[in-house]
């Protein structure tokens, strides 16, 4: 009688490999802004505008708002000459009533803001601080602080409707080291790194909010310092001297992009080494 068939030599189980893991993000394309749309106020001149065409070569179109229409134009007609796409809008963004026209253009004008910068802000000239009446405070704080408030509740609430975005607000190292002559100013900005944390939780995850706590850059505000005591009070700092516009944009498009992507609720300070 015939025995067992005998058993065929078993074959070795191939080794299972786990799959590549999805290549990272070239540091290029982690800043490319193509097919984003970014708002910007205060953004026809100064730091503003300096952001508005940096967001612009890194591929966004952008809406530009401030209260001189002109100025918004001139500024659009740049970002045009660059091959995106440009709208000016004007907007006294201390004003609760007009930031809500503001929102509903931009999303009329291109159906979503993936950024929004509020840049927006001022100071007034005073000389002891009982000469600072309430008009004068309410202009300082409306400005900087409450129209910062009211439209990052409305464009960052649609941000989430959408699915994500990022804020990005710019305060002032005057919020935590003030000084007798910008004391409301000071005070707004104060706020406006407290609205950086408290509005990245309540819009989060999917929306980051950041904040630029900016030093002295030379635009064309400090046209009106003495440039012979700035000079010598900026030797104390790091980098001895002041900014030009152009050195934030690096700042902008790091939390305007996804190379900030685990970053929101943070107050960076960009100001040339301030002690």
């Amino acid at each position: 009688m015939a025995g067992p068939a005998p058993t065929p030599p078993s074959r070795p189980t191939p080794t299972s490999r786990p799959a590549p893991a999805p290549a990272s993000p070239s540091p290029a394309a982690r800043f490319d802004l193509t097919g984003k749309v970014a708002l910007v106020t205060g953004g026809s001149r100064g730091l503003g505008r300096a952001m508005v065409l940096g967001l612009s070569a890194a591929g966004a179109d952008v809406v530009i708002a401030s209260r001189k229409l002109d100025a918004c134009r001139a500024a659009a007609a740049d970002v045009e000459a660059m091959g995106r796409r440009a709208l000016a809008v004007a907007c006294n963004v201390g004003i609760w009533d007009e930031l809500e026209s503001l929102a509903d253009t931009a999303y009329d004008a291109f159906g979503r803001v993936d950024v929004l910068v509020n840049n927006a802000g001022m100071s007034l000239l005073y000389g002891d601080v009982t000469e600072v009446t309430e008009a004068m405070w309410d202009k300082v704080v409306n400005l900087n602080l409450k129209g910062v408030f009211r439209l990052t509740a409305l464009v960052g609430s649609r941000m989430v409707r959408d699915g994500g975005g990022s804020v990005i607000n710019v305060s002032s190292v005057g919020s935590v080291r003030p000084t007798p002559e910008i004391l409301p100013y000071a005070a707004a900005k104060a706020g406006v790194n407290t609205l950086t944390v408290g509005f990245a939780r309540a819009l989060g995850p999917t929306v980051r909010v950041n904040c630029i706590m900016a030093g002295p850059f030379l635009t064309d505000v400090t046209k009106a310092w003495d440039m012979d005591a700035f000079a010598q009070g900026a030797m104390r700092h790091a980098l001895q001297r002041g900014g030009q516009p152009d050195e934030v944009v690096g700042t902008v498009l790091y939390f305007a992009s996804d190379a900030s992507s685990f970053t929101t609720g943070t107050v960076l300070r960009v100001d040339g080494g301030i002690p």
